[in-house]
């Protein structure tokens, strides 16, 4: 019962069986409903016969009853005592009169008060008015159930009571009864039908429901197979097949598909960012290695400043690999608040030491919050200003503005500028244009990689364009607090 195919199968047949008994269930209801109403009909019909008769005063003994087995009959009068019975008539129950032997005294009947001809009584407490002299009840008749022995067969009866008056005025009541033996056979039939049908359809439905999920879980078996491939050969190039309808296995299909894609191109980029940073690392720590083994041998050829240089430039590096690895690991920004213009003019402040001065444009009494990590940010403008320094020929400028919902942050140059077709590939990863080619001046080419990163968790943008002076504008876009 762990499988789709069990379960799915299981759930129909539940469903179905509770179905189909509710409605077998109705079926029966209305099928002994409909039977009992014309049974009902029946002893009316055959009590109606016996009263009209005694309405028009037939004696008693020159009644026309029907068949006895058919439709029993007892008659009783006003002081429910037996009058007349059909003739194999032995015993009877639910008329509320119990015996089946005529009472010699009740063949004088009792009359109705003089001067009373259409039987109404206002001082009668009875629900219904007794009929009018040779009449008959026009009322609805009392049906009940009840059994009657006709000639040493009992049997069940549906039992109809019509109310007569004879030109006498001795009102009397009719019972005649309509045998139910048809009704419970039929129900029996319908019901012993029901019962044997219905293991038979719920194990169709079972088997069928088996089936068609079996058929309709074969494409994603066959997606099963394919990952079950992938994950053992461990090549991400492949795909697992999707089926041409449109349904969910189909959109279980393409997402499978899509997310083998960016794994693909996140392993094809961690394995791309290893390489790199193997090569980038090896530079420096052979050079440090070299200028620490020349001076264990020729202490006095240590070229100090320059081993300095490469712990300097290896520690940088080493931070930025941390870095990288901590935004690829999902590190979310902080929340705390950020003002980016004095963060600006903080960055610029502790640069004295620049090539070129930094020209910091800031309106005064504008407030340029935003959310995030302030020592992330920090690195951001920092980054920015080390590629203008790198490639400004005589200035450097950094400017904070409101830009819609969110806050600007331009950082220009006057230098070469970036080339349309690699305005996009400078943000990637140890990408270094032929002019920066030089590993003491073009940096290790993670800069703006960070800084794009870090402007991407921030839900920012960092893009470039050319600046008024003619080289490099950066623009560091971020939302303000909502």
């Amino acid at each position: 019962m762990r499988s789709v195919r069990a379960r799915a199968a299981l759930g129909a047949t539940l469903v179905v069986a509770v179905a189909l008994v509710a409605a077998g269930l109705a079926v029966l209801l209305v099928l002994r409903a409909n039977l009992i109403d014309q049974a009902d009909l029946q002893a009316e019909v055959a009590a109606r016969e016996v009263a009209g008769q005694l309405a028009t005063g037939t004696p008693y003994g020159e009644l026309e009853l029907d068949d006895d087995e058919d439709h029993p009959v007892q008659v009783t009068d006003e002081e429910d005592r037996v009058v007349i019975v059909s003739k194999d008539l032995r015993a009877v129950t639910g008329t509320g009169t119990p015996g089946v032997t005529p009472v010699p005294s009740a063949s004088a009947g009792a009359s109705l008060p003089p001067g009373d001809d259409d039987g109404d009584d206002d001082a009668d407490d009875d629900d219904r008015s007794r009929p009018g002299r040779g009449e008959v009840s026009s009322d609805d008749p009392d049906f009940s159930d009840g059994t009657a022995t006709v000639d040493r067969t009992t049997a069940d009866y549906r039992f109809a009571a019509v109310e007569a008056t004879t030109p006498d005025g001795v009102t009397l009541t009719v019972y005649a009864g309509a045998p139910l033996a048809a009704e419970q056979e039929a129900v029996n039939t319908v019901r012993g039908a029901m019962l044997t049908g219905l293991p038979l359809l719920l194990l169709v439905v079972a088997g069928v429901t088996w089936l068609v999920t079996r058929r309709a879980l074969r494409p994603v078996e066959g997606i099963r197979r394919e990952m079950a491939a992938i994950t053992a050969s461990e090549d991400l190039a492949r795909r697992v097949p999707e089926p041409a309808s449109r349904d969910e296995i189909a959109r279980l299909a393409r997402t499978t598909n899509e997310t083998l894609t960016v794994l693909e191109a996140s392993v094809e980029r961690q394995r791309r960012f290893v390489a790199d940073a193997s090569h980038e690392l090896r530079s420096p720590i052979a050079s440090l290695r070299t200028q620490l083994e020349v001076a264990e041998a020729h202490p006095e050829l240590l070229d100090l400043p320059g081993a300095v240089a490469d712990t300097v430039r290896l520690q940088v590096l080493a931070a930025d690999l941390l870095l990288l690895a901590r935004l690829d690991a999902g590190e979310k920004p902080g929340s705390a608040t950020v003002e980016l213009g004095a963060l600006a003019r903080e960055e610029v402040s502790q640069r004295a030491a620049d090539r070129i001065p930094v020209a910091v444009e800031v309106p005064q009494g504008g407030a340029f919050e935003v959310n995030g990590s302030r020592g992330q940010l920090s690195r951001v403008i920092g980054n920015l200003l080390d590629n203008a320094q790198r490639h400004a020929e005589e200035s450097v400028a950094v400017s904070v503005a409101a830009d819609g919902r969110g806050v600007r942050v331009e950082v220009r140059d006057d230098g070469a500028g970036v080339p349309d077709g690699e305005r996009e590939r400078i943000f990637e990863r140890f990408v270094r244009l032929d002019d920066a080619r030089s590993r003491d001046d073009g940096g290790a080419g993670l800069g703006l990689a960070i800084a794009r990163d870090v402007a991407s968790r921030h839900g920012g943008t960092l893009t470039v364009h050319r600046a008024a002076e003619g080289g490099a504008a950066f623009r560091l876009w971020l939302p303000s607090p909502a």
